[in-house]
């Protein structure tokens, strides 16, 4: 079975389309050209503004133009990661969809379902002429993985609806009423290299095997984190056995998970065995701790070819792994208002060696603003005890909860209808675009749902196939029990 031959086909049938392009963050360039395209090709009112967001107005069916108009949103950037074995070009090469069963993947990559398949129901309510609805506008926004840097740019008034209906949640059968802010930081640390003396044997030190996922989503899954388990191994190796840290490259993503880390190092050639025991009791610890969440956690030696000329110099390079061990990671607090929601956590992203320095860089994401200063200050603590340099950029607020919300109440009175139970009300851990949207147009009624998503931002996203089925029938009649201005 092909995507083409899934229900709704019309929803398939876009989602499909998005595939065949390019978009990861910060290149969607050639997506927001086609859906420009695409609304034109409609004969609907089309804009797309400095930056590039997409906002594309349908009038009302005939006898519902009395009712309050409606925005709906997604993102049309997507994450791009892939297994380390898969040749994919995320700026040229299309999405490998395929059907497993009850869900749809993608072959060694991500899918691009968050937020592709939010876009592709906004641009089939567009397409289709059978449905019923007031005034419609549908508005796609760049960058929401990397810093909602198009959400961040839309300016007050140019859009006329009063609900917003996010299109980016992630579990069929909730609505989401509420979110997470979000912090980046950067530590960067400047070092001299070493000529390499005689007597050493190159290796290449590899975590590999983790499931990863979404920091904000999947951050709550407890699993391991491959820097974290990078600097694990590497801590013992550089302070008490001599080695020589060449290179590292861990994580490629400030909001997924990383899955992956990479060191090549220099090893004494006496010590050979002796670090080869370190790795492997670092390995049984890793494998045995995280069983549950990452079975097939790796961490191994191999020989790595020719001697370099050069190494790091061993006190940047054990600072370095001194901060990254030390940085706060994962869940930090859970919430004591939402029974099961993460309040507060970190995900250290990204570990990187480059051009005679090293970057760490974490993503922070709290619903507590006071909470989130808290953790950026810890970390802040770490990485200069360290001696890096540290930067705060690209933070964001969350989105405040409001059980009062008329469209929340009607959506529920809709899916109960429809499904005979009332949906879940959530708040989500994820930096959802409400929270900044909200800022520029305050009397918004606002509400997030989404089909059934898993392991997004990583190689591992799948989309439910009859969940979205549902989701679709319930944005529809949504859209057709608007109340009236």
């Amino acid at each position: 079975m092909e995507l083409k031959d899934l229900n709704p086909q019309l929803v398939w049938k876009n989602f499909y389309s998005l595939t065949r392009i390019p978009r990861p963050s910060k290149k969607e360039g050639k997506a927001v050209e086609f859906l420009y395209d695409f609304g034109k090709s409609l004969g609907l009112e089309t804009i797309k503004d400095e930056v590039g967001n997409i906002i594309i107005r349908k009038p009302a069916t005939p006898g519902m133009e009395n009712r309050k108009g409606v925005i709906l949103q997604g993102h049309i950037d997507m994450v791009p990661q892939k297994n380390a074995d898969k040749v994919h070009d995320f700026e040229k090469d299309p999405i490998d969809a395929w059907v497993d069963g009850e869900w749809v993947r993608a072959k060694g990559t991500t899918l691009g379902a968050d937020n592709g398949l939010g876009v592709a129901v906004a641009m089939s309510v567009l397409e289709s002429k059978d449905l019923k609805h007031g005034p419609v506008e549908v508005l796609v926004t760049i960058d929401e993985e990397t810093g909602m840097t198009g959400a961040r740019a839309l300016k007050p008034g140019i859009l006329k609806g009063d609900i917003l209906i996010n299109l980016d949640s992630e579990t069929e059968g909730e609505l989401y009423v509420g979110c997470a802010g979000g912090l980046d930081i950067t530590a960067e640390l400047s070092y001299r290299t070493v000529a390499v003396p005689s007597g050493y044997k190159p290796y290449l030190l590899t975590v590999k095997g983790l499931k990863g996922g979404h920091s904000g989503m999947d951050i709550v899954l407890y699993r391991a984190n491959a820097n974290k388990v990078m600097a694990r191994a590497l801590l013992p190796l550089l302070r008490d056995s001599g080695v020589k840290l060449v290179s590292i490259d861990g994580g490629s993503l400030r909001n997924a998970i990383p899955r992956e880390a990479f060191a090549h190092i220099l090893v004494p050639e006496d010590k050979v065995a002796a670090i080869e025991s370190i790795v492997e009791e670092v390995a049984s610890a890793v494998r045995s701790e995280y069983a549950a969440t990452d079975p097939d956690a790796a961490v191994f030696l191999e020989e790595a070819g020719t001697v370099p000329a050069e190494y790091i110099e061993e006190s940047a390079a054990l600072a370095a792994v001194r901060a990254v061990s030390g940085c706060p990671d994962g869940v930090w607090r859970m919430s004591d208002a939402v029974p099961g929601l993460v309040e507060t956590s970190n995900n250290t992203a990204i570990v990187k060696s480059d051009g005679g320095r090293i970057f760490i860089k974490t993503l922070m994401r709290s619903s507590v603003d006071t909470a989130k200063e808290a953790m950026a200050e810890q970390a802040r603590a770490v990485f200069e005890l360290a001696g890096f340099k540290v930067d705060f950029s690209g933070g964001y607020p969350g989105w405040a909860p409001d059980s009062s919300s008329p469209i929340l109440h009607a959506m529920k009175e809709v899916y109960k209808g429809l499904y005979g139970k009332e949906p879940a009300v959530m708040a989500i851990h994820a930096g959802l675009e409400c929270g900044i949207l909200g800022g520029a147009y305050p009397h918004w009624d606002m509400v997030s749902c989404g089909p059934t998503i898993l392991s997004p931002h990583s190689p591992d996203e799948r989309a439910n196939i009859a969940t979205v089925e549902k989701w679709w029938k319930f944005v529809i009649a949504t859209l057709e029990n608007i109340p009236e201005k």
